[in-house]
């Protein structure tokens, strides 16, 4: 059997409701869920971002982020900020179906992963 290596990276829990200004507006974390997805868990934040320093007018948009599956929930502490421990889900036919179901239950209009 090959053996298989996992690329796990840290994800820091941004504080939910606070802004987050950058040069053409901002965006502001509004919720962090857990979805069941094929016997693992799969982290997502929903955020709002709004354009409103742009040379090209005014924008907004509700969004989710998907920084992976939940390897070690907030297993430690940096900067006040919880971290976590997620593997990115690189697979193409699960990353759409976590988006059919991120869809079915969220108002969003863009869905990132890591």
């Amino acid at each position: 059997m090959k053996p298989t290596s996992k690329c796990l990276i840290d994800y820091k829990h941004l504080p939910i409701g606070l802004d987050i200004e950058f040069v053409s507006g901002s965006y502001v974390p509004l919720d962090e869920k857990i979805l069941d997805f094929n016997n693992k868990k799969v982290l997502y934040v929903i955020g709002s971002a709004i354009l409103d320093n742009s040379c090209c007018g005014v924008a907004g948009c509700r969004y989710a982020i998907v920084p992976g599956y939940i390897v070690d929930f907030k297993y430690k502490r940096e900067n006040s900020l919880f971290v976590s421990k997620v593997e990115p889900i690189r697979d193409l036919k699960q990353r759409q179906e976590i988006k059919k179901m991120i869809k079915g239950r969220e108002t969003v209009k863009q869905i990132d992963f890591w």
